[in-house]
């Protein structure tokens, strides 16, 4: 079964001080918007007053003239702050969705952003759906910490403060009264709701693990007929159900409970104001008018403190998602341009990679003092066991991780030194299994050189022999291709990479097991292609099928992140007993053409 949700770390002040930064820089419209929310909370504490003289003029009982032109007056001032409340409401509406949809793009873009410029361990130690989620909450985080302000805490603070000072003024016990309750109410609302919330972290852990197993069932439905699994799964996903019944019910109950309460202490200051407000009225304090007052303001005041419950609730989650993002916004990249790092000046295109050591961890070691030189416009090829190494050796070219010790230089430039995007804009690289985007054929293959033009695209199509497949497809290049290229097989995949390469034509090309996915028919066809892309090249590339690299210029064989050997093919084949020899032999049983 998926484990189970870790707990999440809640940042709150980091993730205040991002989204303050971000507001502020819109401070013209942010003001507005907390203009808007004063002025329309302003008129609902003014605009009850004019109820309150308006219900005192009628109970006057007087039918005069003077008394009717009295009481339209008082509905014509009603009116009008009424209106003044509304249009404030209305501006802070327009002004807050403003702010929200500015910031939220910049959010989602300097996330983003910060993403894609994570190292290369960060990507293969996360998953793909948990990194999408956290860009995405992390901006529609702050859509509901800003709402929640705008909506639901700073007017909510505003008409407790205005109606209590009123009521004051009406009468002290009044307003002391009401203070003393709304304490007491938000005092409560928050011990309920740091009660509640670990319920609703176990139920969101338990929802998590309940479509996980579900999306695990489905998506090798075809492994449960195989194996008519279908009687298991249904015991195995309800169990999971039941869990997440068990803690749902839970939360649910806390819910109730929590109502309960609010509803209790709603009676009761409805019931405490208006019983005081008997004893002063009898005392000819208060008016009728003022028990409609009270009673206005107690309703909206109870409405407006009800939600900040769960706002508090709502809140709390929306800073539990963004601090997922800002951990990442925050976290130190392994692998950063140095200060001061110049672009690489390629003249010939030599590597050297001197003593390099490099280990995944202290207690797995891949190469251990590596050295080896390659001549500008050499080929070579390195084959070995798995776990050799030789992957490895391309990924430290390509500084997807930096060497524990020893250095690595093109034309004797330290890749360290380097801007990392120059480094890879000169490196071609096929790898075993290409990654496709959900887009065009014809977007797949110009991926390295976007400004390509269409006749470019084909021709690069026709090199890497993908052209006849493509052109028998109903939209031709402009056929998606599915998510990671799904749509396509393996070696339709890999002939795509090829021309990807081909199109981009950079000075130096890695082929990591370019052909492992090719029927022979196809890689022989491919073989052509790949020699006239190699021409003019430094050229590294790994095969396990040692057909491929018969008649590169140097072969380069790696045992235990070492150089073991090196030589021709028919150099290392005339030696006895040595590595190449035995895996040549391992693999002479049909499939290997031999050289004319």
């Amino acid at each position: 079964m998926p484990p189970h949700e870790p707990k999440r770390d809640v940042r709150v002040w980091p993730v205040l001080r991002v989204y303050a930064s971000a507001s502020l820089r819109h401070p013209w419209m942010l003001g507005i918007a907390v203009l808007g929310v004063v002025g329309a909370q302003a008129a609902g504490i003014v605009a009850p007053l004019y109820l309150r003289t308006f219900i005192d003029v009628l109970a006057s009982g007087e039918r005069t003239d003077a008394t009717v032109h009295a009481l339209l007056l008082t509905l014509g001032a009603f009116g009008l702050v009424a209106l003044a409340g509304w249009t404030a409401s209305r501006i802070q509406t327009f002004a807050k969705q403003h702010v929200e949809a500015d910031v939220m793009a910049e959010l989602e873009h300097r996330a983003f952003g910060t993403l894609l410029r994570q190292d290369y361990d960060f990507f293969i130690s996360s998953f793909v759906g948990t990194l999408t989620r956290r860009v995405t909450r992390y901006s529609r985080a702050y859509e509901q910490v800003l709402d929640s302000l705008l909506d639901n805490f700073l007017p909510t603070f505003i008409f407790a403060v205005g109606t209590i000072v009123v009521l004051y003024l009406r009468n002290h016990w009044l307003g002391l009264a009401l203070l003393a309750w709304v304490v007491i109410f938000m005092g409560i609302q928050i011990m309920l709701t740091r009660w509640r919330h670990p319920l609703r972290v176990a139920r969101a852990a338990e929802d998590s693990r309940m479509t996980g197993a579900i999306s695990d069932a489905i998506g090798n439905h075809t492994a449960i007929t195989l194996f008519a699994a279908e009687r298991t799964e249904e015991k195995r996903v309800g169990a999971v159900v039941k869990a997440w019944r068990a803690i749902t019910l839970r939360s649910w109950n806390a819910d109730a409970v929590i109502q309960g309460v609010q509803d209790a202490l709603a009676i009761a200051v409805e019931l405490g104001l208006l019983a005081g407000a008997v004893f002063l009225w009898q005392r000819g304090i208060v008016t009728v008018g003022d028990f409609a007052l009270i009673q206005f303001y107690i309703i909206r005041l109870v409405g407006q403190v009800w939600n900040i419950g769960n706002t508090l609730r709502r809140v709390y989650d929306a800073f539990a998602d963004a601090s997922e993002m800002v951990d990442i916004l925050e976290r130190e990249v392994a692998i950063v341009d140095a200060p001061g790092a110049k672009p690489l000046a390629l003249t010939k295109g030599a590597i050297e990679l001197s003593n390099v050591s490099f280990a995944f961890d202290n207690d797995r070691p891949v190469l251990q003092n590596f050295s080896l030189m390659i001549a500008g416009g050499e080929k070579v090829a390195l084959v070995g066991p798995s776990g050799a190494g030789k992957s490895t050796v391309t990924r430290l070219l390509l500084r997807l991780h930096d060497p524990r010790q020893g250095t690595i230089c093109i034309d004797g430039q330290d890749l360290r030194l380097l801007t990392q995007e120059s480094l890879r804009l000169a490196i071609s690289y096929v790898p075993q299994e290409p990654a496709l985007f959900h887009r065009t054929l014809s977007e797949n293959i110009a991926y390295g050189r976007p400004e390509s033009t269409e006749t470019e695209i084909v021709a690069a199509a026709k090199g890497a022999h993908c052209h006849e497949f493509i052109s028998e497809l109903p939209q031709g290049y402009d056929t998606l291709v599915g998510e990671r290229g799904i749509k396509l097989s393996g070696g339709e995949r890999q002939r795509i990479a090829i021309a990807r390469a081909i199109l981009k034509n950079a000075p130096i090309l890695i082929l990591d097991e370019a052909t492992s996915s090719l029927d022979s028919e196809s890689e022989a066809l491919i073989q052509e292609a790949l020699a006239k892309l190699m021409e003019g090249k430094t050229v590294i590339a790994i095969a396990h099928r040692l057909s491929t690299i018969m008649r590169m210029d140097r072969i380069i064989v790696v045992e235990g992140g070492r150089v073991v050997l090196t030589g021709t093919h028919s150099e290392l084949l005339a030696q006895e007993g040595n590595l190449y020899k035995k895996l040549w032999d391992i693999q002479a049983g049909g499939f290997i053409r031999t050289e004319d």
